[in-house]
């Protein structure tokens, strides 16, 4: 579980988690930082049993500073339960005032983490009532949470005494594929977000798990599969294809690799009929999930593609740090320009999106104080125009620098000399292509379309309202660790 949180660490840099189960008892270990910071060896030995389940943290609801919040989430009834959970519950608000007031569960912190643990144990105990925890009875709870939650949701639970419990929401949003192997002592089955982590481990990727399917394993080993959603249908993230995901991994069916590799082919059209290529001397990609897209455009360009950015790696992904102030101050720490690469050339920077504008305004400072003649700008996403309410962190418009705004008005903020966006439909048809199965994808950010069809204005007011609270937060702690950092400059 270690081995593939590592794999995993770019889905999330604030917090880690494992937990994992000897009998009935667990053994839970969780906190702020990243995979290789919270577990130490004094950690790793206290990490008994032959079942376990591990997170790593991107905070897109709750309080990102609260050590509280990093999963798993255990409660211990019915049964004991711990779950991770990677998505963003939409009706959250609503469901832990029913919880609280129907339900009569507790709920102690922010997090819609804990509020679907805590309907899963409620409908658990319902479908549990005069009979033993039959897998039938485990999926008519996966049935009635199906019922209850509104958003993006792929779950893994563990039930103490009687196995591990995996479902998807029905619409397919976000990933979740298993896979088998043999160890040391047996048969295993592993269960995650992204394929490299079942292949790393040593593992072989079965399949990825259906829109609202539920699959459990019993403590014999054995296998369960059941569709408990009404109507299901695969609208996965467009968003991982674009950035979040791995590059080595394959979701849905698709490779995400290629997929960007298409979008850089779709891009260079684009480029093509906006601008002559003969104006452009060099391609460079911003990395790191820029790189195929960017190949792809300049060989269709028939352009030089070249390095021109050195990433350090020891500082996280500035797209999924908490906080502006700590994200535009991490770009210059991040990246650093080879000078050779823009001294007097009309250099085509690629990126794989722009969100928030500040970074690509800073990296195009940077190119030109490394001594680019003109810098043009190109970003292999559309525009991000749209809150995204399914897990990726971004929730208010105010902070898009795509909303309200024309492309014209967006390349004089971050000051690039032209800029090309990537065409919707060229993009959705063109990962579309690498799995006909897919019928569509969840792309709310660039079209403003959200696929679940329940998202409403008091939605995105209560998003804001909790984005605000945790801005301050993020403020306040900001503050904190300036003044911590002063003190110790003035010595001991």
């Amino acid at each position: 579980i270690y081995d593939a949180l590592l794999l995993l660490q770019h889905r999330g840099q604030d917090a880690a988690g494992i937990v994992t189960m000897q009998g009935t008892k667990c053994f839970m270990h969780k906190a702020r930082g990243m995979v290789r910071d919270v577990f130490r060896t004094r950690n790793m030995r206290s990490l008994v049993g032959t079942v376990g389940i591990g997170q790593v943290r991107y905070p897109t609801a709750g309080n990102a500073y609260s050590e509280e919040e990093a999963q798993p989430f255990y409660v211990n009834a019915p049964f004991g339960i711990v779950l991770v959970h990677n998505g963003n519950l939409t009706n959250a608000t609503a469901l832990k005032a029913e919880l609280i007031s129907v339900d009569r569960r507790h709920i102690n912190t922010e997090s819609d983490t804990e509020v679907l643990i805590n309907v899963l144990a409620h409908e658990l105990q319902t479908a549990a009532q005069g009979v033993s925890l039959t897998p039938d009875a485990v999926f008519q709870a996966v049935r009635a949470v199906h019922k209850r939650l509104k958003g993006s949701y792929a779950v893994v639970a563990l039930i103490a005494g009687h196995g591990l419990l995996a479902f998807r929401d029905p619409f397919g949003i976000r990933p979740l594929c298993f896979g088998q192997g043999v160890g040391a002592t047996g048969p295993e089955l592993m269960v995650a977000s992204e394929s490299v982590a079942i292949e790393g481990t040593g593992h072989t990727v079965t399949r990825d798990v259906a829109p609202g399917e539920a699959i459990f394993v019993d403590l014999q080993g054995g296998l369960h599969a059941r569709q408990c959603a009404d109507h299901p249908s695969l609208n996965p993230c467009m968003f991982e294809f674009v950035y979040l995901a791995r590059p080595d991994s394959v979701m849905d069916g698709v490779s995400v690799y290629q997929a960007r590799l298409n979008l850089g082919e779709t891009l260079a059209q684009r480029v093509i009929s906006t601008m002559p290529p003969s104006d452009i001397d060099v391609v460079i990609p911003i990395p790191e999930s820029s790189r195929p897209s960017a190949m792809q455009l300049a060989q269709r360009i028939g352009k030089p593609y070249r390095e021109g950015f050195v990433k350090n790696r020891y500082v996280g992904r500035t797209f999924i740090m908490p906080g502006q102030g700590v994200r535009a101050k991490s770009v210059r720490q991040k990246l650093n320009a080879i000078g050779v690469e823009f001294k007097g050339r009309n250099v085509l920077l690629v990126d794989d999106s722009i969100v928030r504008g500040t970074t690509s305004k800073e990296i195009i400072q940077m190119a030109r104080d490394a001594g680019a003649r003109k810098v043009y700008m190109a970003s292999a996403a559309p525009p991000v125009r749209y809150p995204n309410v399914y897990g990726i962190d971004m929730p208010t418009h105010s902070e898009l620098i795509a909303h309200n705004r024309s492309v014209e008005e967006i390349r004089q903020f971050i000051g690039a000399d032209a800029l090309i966006y990537q065409d919707v439909a060229a993009m959705k048809r063109i990962v579309a292509a690498l799995n006909p199965a897919i019928r569509g994808f969840e792309a709310s950010c660039f079209d403003g379309v959200y696929v679940t069809g329940d998202v409403t204005a008091d939605d995105f007011a209560t998003m804001a309202a909790q984005r605000s609270a945790q801005g301050n937060e993020e403020d306040s702690a900001d503050r904190s660790r300036l003044a911590l950092q002063s003190a110790t400059e003035q010595g001991p």
